[in-house]
């Protein structure tokens, strides 16, 4: 009897775990996480052309998708099928119980129009702040998904600034005969007067003084916004879609709860200013998995707020897997901060590629932030030609990529740099970087294989290195870190 009772227990598991494909990513964890599974979405269904909908690119169907969806959401929510054409619109604003699911050959593309982007109270750059709204968004939202076979096009570069040493000859002729333009220094480019003049009032994309009504107005157009903001929803799906070129950062989930993120491919030209593809910040259990990453920024990163914003939010990022994914061109592949102010933990990265990313896995911070990130378990990375370094933990992060620091100056001098300056005491300010394991990572021609530059008054601490092997043009280096453990790691160093 018990035998039967028992064989009937494991068929009634190996059933929930072939109805939830989504199980197998939580089971074994070095941490405690939930199961997670998609939303659930009622049967009901709607078709974007039934509400007056013009697929053929020429006029905004701005209206039919918020009739559409107000009409599933009033009869408790469903599904809202966008068929195949060009769709063009201003913000759409998803509410809860709602799949907005693009069909094959099904285009959104997001209208180059301030104007119909009006300015709201969020956060970017990890402070709060005012912004665009965005193309796509949610606030406090429940059980909502975009899926599908389609393409959600941010219409970026109506937005973006470029630097000259990103393109080509004829693309930065091409941009800069833009009507309306401007090229306030050398070798950069802005789309008009109002961005230029949002860049002068600011640090860090975000302006650093308080603003009139009208101020905020004059440089509408600098505060360009992320593509698709979830803000403090709960229970999100992102499947199947392509997510392009964004305006800033691409997908943005904030302190959401209970997220997937499964076979997207998200990407932004490689020269897209701010141009992250995902930035998943103080969210609590997060599955991105099977996933692609092509960004001009950061591929897949962590963050918590920044500075005094961040602490006083006070939400870190945990309970996060990264699974079966592939990054492209972009700053990092794997990146923590440099906005981790509300801290970082319980982290699983496994069974990853980085191909031809500027670094690797990259963790960075800088005095000021405050936050600790730890438990974060890495296992199983491929990486080939990456163009700096395959590993790196950075505590002096001063806004640049590191490809753009290097190519100032040296290593020798930036340590001179960061060794010079008076050390601090520990404060809430001190960011901490400790319990961090790294194994099974296999990197083909880096730039430099690791550095680990930490904080004279707060070392990095407790970073476990197994099974590693890296070719890289120069070797590793070491500052300000202690109980690194290094078992079978391999440097085959060209210099």
């Amino acid at each position: 009897m018990r035998k039967a009772i028992f064989a009937l227990m494991l068929a009634l598991c190996a059933t929930a775990s072939a109805d939830n494909p989504y199980k197998q990513y939580t089971d074994g964890l070095p941490f405690s996480m939930p199961e997670l599974s998609a939303p659930a979405i009622p049967l009901r269904q709607a078709v974007l052309s039934d509400f007056g909908a013009d697929g053929t690119g020429q006029q905004l169907c701005t209206e039919a998708f918020s009739k559409a969806i107000d009409a599933l959401a009033a009869d408790g929510g469903g599904r809202l099928v966008v068929p195949r054409g060009i769709w063009l619109t201003g913000p759409i604003v998803l509410k809860s119980n709602i799949e907005l699911h693009l069909e094959h050959g099904a285009v959104i593309q997001f209208a180059a129009d301030e104007s119909l982007y009006p300015l709201v109270s969020t956060s970017f750059e990890g402070l709060d702040t005012r912004r665009c709204q965005s193309p796509i968004s949610a606030v406090g939202q429940e059980n909502i998904a975009i899926t599908g076979h389609g393409a959600i096009d941010g219409n970026g570069q109506y937005w973006r600034p470029v630097k000259r040493s990103k393109v080509t000859d004829a693309q930065w002729k091409a941009i800069t005969a833009r009507p309306g333009s401007l090229v306030p220094k050398k070798d950069y480019w802005v789309p008009n007067e109002g961005y230029a003049k949002g860049e002068a009032l600011s640090s860090m994309n975000v302006p650093d003084k308080p603003l009139s009504d009208q101020q905020w107005q004059d440089i509408k157009r600098f505060l360009r916004p992320v593509m698709v903001s979830l803000v403090n929803c709960r229970n999100v799906l992102l499947q199947g879609v392509i997510f392009q070129n964004s305006p800033a950062w691409n997908l943005h989930p904030l302190m959401c709860e209970n997220i997937i993120i499964d076979n997207v491919l998200v990407r932004n030209p490689a020269f897209a200013q701010n141009g992250d593809a995902l930035d998943l910040e103080s969210c609590r259990n997060a599955l991105i998995v099977n996933s692609r990453f092509d960004a001009g920024d950061d591929g897949i990163c962590l963050k918590s707020g920044k500075d005094a914003d961040g602490r006083r939010r006070a939400r870190p990022c945990e309970n996060v897997v990264v699974s079966g994914c592939t990054v492209f061109a972009g700053h990092g592949g794997f990146v923590v901060g440099s906005e981790m102010s509300g801290g970082v933990r319980n982290i699983m990265v496994s069974q990853c590629q980085f191909l031809g990313t500027d670094v690797g896995l990259r963790f960075k911070s800088t005095r000021g932030r405050g936050g600790i990130v730890e438990n974060i378990y890495i296992d199983g990375i491929s990486m080939n030609d990456i163009k700096t370094y395959a590993l790196t933990f950075n505590m002096y992060y001063g806004g640049k990529s590191v490809a753009e620091v290097l190519a100032e100056k040296n290593d020798a001098s930036a340590q001179a740099a960061t060794t010079a300056q008076p050390v601090p005491p520990v404060t809430e300010e001190t960011p901490i970087f400790r319990n961090i394991d790294i194994r099974n990572v296999v990197c083909s021609n880096a730039g430099l294989a690791m550095e680990f530059n930490g904080l004279p008054e707060m070392p990095i601490d407790g970073i476990h290195l197994k099974d590693i092997t890296i070719h890289a043009k120069k070797d590793a280096t070491f500052q300000y870190s202690k109980d690194i453990t290094k078992d079978n790691v391999n440097i085959i160093v060209e210099e």
